[in-house]
């Protein structure tokens, strides 16, 4: 979630600063006189930073909504796996980060910040749309759908980075500049519109994902659907307003200018290598042969500040995993809280929720509380106890990773498979197989196993031989058993005698939390189920089975069994998250099917609520690393270099999502052990950021601004009194 600095640094403050993102000093020159818009209600406030602020909410809404329900689009709808759905979603957020240099510049340099955002929100849209496309089933193949999705993303991408820097800086524009308190409350009025856009889309969406039913499953159509047309309607809103903006030119860009100084000294240094050529203070002053000591001196403070950023994508590569592990944790876990169910991409929520929460709590409570201590708590500390809290939140998400493995099926390995007996006979039956001590006591009638069985196997696949002992009675049958496999031997009486069938079950949990269910049919007819009004199964008699179907979490009691002699309601009971379930049908008695439910795997045991420790970390984290982050950094430049620091902040955030998308590629390995590698790195680059802030030595720019101008007046007075004495002479 975007957060302005707060502590030493007020929220507008921040956005103050942010008015000014990537620009420089106003060029030389005439400009035509800016326009006085209307004013609210009498007030000093202009009737244009109405549309600013809606067309704020609507973007925002239209941003965070989309990406809320991202990771599990690709898990669902693409069928890809973790891993490479988590890399996707950190490339794309990685790239709204890089994005935002290329619009300053656009805005800077060549368009002006109206025009700019005008063009690149049509973008937006129209990455909206194909994005929105793309997730209708019934168009194209799986092919067409990724290559939509990625020019979707694509586009939005290069629109939500492209408008970030010039969005809130147009907003500043519109005051005048004596109206300094009104520009204030303007930038907190924008700041709530922010978290309300993300907070209210982050609990939306997924419910018009998952609730929402179109082409027979989740409707991505819709949940994309929704944010592309409150994106459409911000772009309205801010056109309606054209009439009333006032529109500053293109003011020239630092950040490039920064750069080219840069480069200029580097190149130049290359150049003169020569032990004869005397060294200079600092590398940088290596470009003073064409840039003024001025600009060097405030990019050498600009680059001690940079120099503290190294460390800090790693606090963003695990604060962003919100969207894509901790979304993917919460699918395996039980999600009802009673009164409420919530959609495993629904916690999000918490994050901007919490953020609004604390930092009024930081502010007003904590911080003061720790100075009446006589406690030092400086920026570099503060910083430093974030990325501690954010180690501890993935410390915790490890934990619970691990009890929810707890659950899961066994791992299944070359020449082993597993199995279970379901003895749907009215007697006890001995089950013996071929070469392996298993099953030393009678299975009882309708018993539900307890856990399957490990089968050892010779080889990739192996005949048994399966010997069913009932009533002094023996029987064989022989049976091809796959290694990595899971089967059920199913026992039954078929004329007067014993019968089995060897069937295959589910090797994993069913995915994001969804109910798996088949039918065995011990009538001797045929019959047709159907479960929700929507899913029809048809069974074959005399114990057959059905393909598993996969479910919503519900109760399922008014389906229907038809069969040959008439329809029957047919009860399911509770299908629980992550469960599968075999239901076998037994009898027919009045107007009601019988039947007696098996818990093939077992439902998901961990709450959801488990999550909130870690949220409550990482968004505590949040508040004391990025808003004194920002902070301390506008605090330790000049006026002018702010939008540079700026860029290399966003840069910072576009770094971390990158060191994911690098780990979940080239590293995979268990999720707790992965949620343990972040923690420890998180931890070890702490130690590295904190010693580097031990030598860190701040500064007030205003100080050093002073300071050059007293040298300067110094040195130009010496050289008139040089010139006086030589022409005396």
């Amino acid at each position: 979630m975007e957060i302005p600095p707060s502590g030493d640094t007020p929220p507008t403050r921040f956005f103050e600063t942010c008015c000014r993102y990537f620009r420089d000093d106003p060029p030389k020159g005439d400009f035509p006189v800016q326009k006085k818009s209307p004013k609210l209600c009498g007030s000093n406030y202009p009737l244009s930073i109405a549309f600013i602020v809606v067309n704020e909410f609507c973007e925002r809404f239209s941003y965070y909504g989309m990406r809320a329900v991202l990771t599990l689009y690709f898990l669902s709808f693409f069928h890809w796996d973790e891993n490479l759905s988590t890399a996707v979603y950190h490339a794309f957020s990685a790239l709204c980060y890089f994005t935002p240099v290329i619009g300053a510049i656009m805005a800077d340099s060549w368009l002006g910040k109206y025009k700019t955002i005008i063009y690149l929100s049509i973008v937006y849209v129209v990455g909206h749309l194909i994005k929105s496309v793309g997730a209708i089933p019934s168009l194209g193949n799986q092919a067409v759908h990724v290559i939509l999705s990625m020019v979707g993303l694509f586009l939005i991408a290069l629109g939500t980075g492209g408008i970030k820097p010039c969005v809130s800086a147009f907003g500043g524009d519109q005051f005048e500049e004596e109206h300094t308190s009104e520009r204030n409350k303007f930038f907190s009025i924008f700041y709530l519109s922010i978290n309300a856009g993300s907070l209210i889309s982050t609990f939306v969406t997924p419910v018009l994902r998952g609730d929402v039913k179109c082409f027979g499953e989740d409707c991505y159509a819709l949940a994309f659907g929704v944010p592309a047309a409150l994106m459409v309607l911000a772009l309205v809103v801010f056109i309606a307003g054209s009439g009333l903006y006032r529109k500053t030119p293109p003011q020239g860009n630092v950040l490039l200018e920064v750069c080219k100084c840069v480069g200029f000294a580097i190149k130049n240094r290359l150049k003169n290598r020569s032990r004869q050529i005397p060294k200079r203070d600092h590398w940088l002053d290596w470009a003073s042969e064409k840039y003024s000591k001025q600009l060097i001196g405030e990019v050498k403070m600009v680059t001690r500040v940079l120099f503290l950023f190294i460390p800090l994508p790693m606090f963003w590569a695990l604060f962003d995993q919100q969207g894509s592990r901790w979304t993917l944790q919460a699918t395996k876990m039980n999600a009802d809280f009673g009164i409420y169910v919530l959609q495993p991409d629904q916690m999000q929520f918490l994050n901007p929720l919490l953020i609004l929460v604390f930092i009024p709590i930081f502010d007003l409570g904590l911080y003061p509380l720790i100075n009446m201590c006589k406690f030092n708590f400086t920026p570099i500390r503060k910083m430093a106890t974030g990325m501690i809290l954010a180690g501890m939140a993935f410390g915790l998400a490890a934990v619970v990773e691990v009890k929810i493995n707890e659950n899961d099926m066994p791992r299944l390995v070359p020449e082993e498979s597993l199995i279970r007996v379901l003895n749907l006979a009215k007697n006890p039956v001995q089950v013996t197989i071929q070469d392996q001590d298993l099953f030393q006591q009678p299975v009882e009638a309708f018993q539900n196993p307890v856990e399957y069985s490990k089968l050892i196997l010779n080889g990739e696949e192996q005949s048994l031989r399966f010997t069913l002992q009932h009533q002094g009675l023996s029987l064989d049958f022989n049976y091809t058993v796959k290694e990595k496999s899971v089967y059920s031997l199913i026992v039954f009486e078929a004329e007067g005698s014993l019968s089995s069938r060897l069937i295959t079950d589910l090797e994993a949990k069913p995915e994001n939390g969804l109910a798996a269910v088949r039918f065995i049919n011990g009538l001797s007819e045929d019959v047709n189920l159907t479960i929700d009004n929507k899913r029809f199964i048809g069974v074959q008699k005399n114990y057959s089975a059905s393909e598993y179907s996969l479910l919503e979490r519900d109760k399922y009691n008014n389906g229907k069994c038809i069969t040959e002699t008439g329809e029957f309601t047919l009860e399911l009971g509770l299908l629980d998250f992550g469960a599968s379930y075999t239901i076998v049908i037994t009898n027919v008695s009045g107007d009601a099917v019988k039947t007696w439910k098996s818990e093939d795997i077992k439902a998901n045991n961990v709450h959801m609520a488990w999550q909130l420790p870690q949220y409550l970390l990482i968004s505590a984290g949040e508040v004391m690393f990025s808003i004194t982050g920002l902070a301390f950094s506008y605090s330790q430049s000049p006026a002018s270099m702010k939008s540079v620091l700026q860029a290399g902040w966003l840069l910072t955030v576009a770094v971390g999502n990158t060191l994911v998308l690098v780990v979940a590629q080239a590293a995979p390995m268990a999720q707790w052990a992965e949620f343990v590698l972040f923690t420890v790195l998180l931890f070890a680059v702490c130690i590295i950021f904190s010693i580097m802030g031990y030598f860190y030595v701040s500064v007030d720019p205003e100080d050093l601004e002073e300071k050059e101008e007293k040298r300067e007046t110094s040195s130009r007075g010496n050289m008139i009194s040089l010139v006086t004495k030589k022409t005396k002479l």
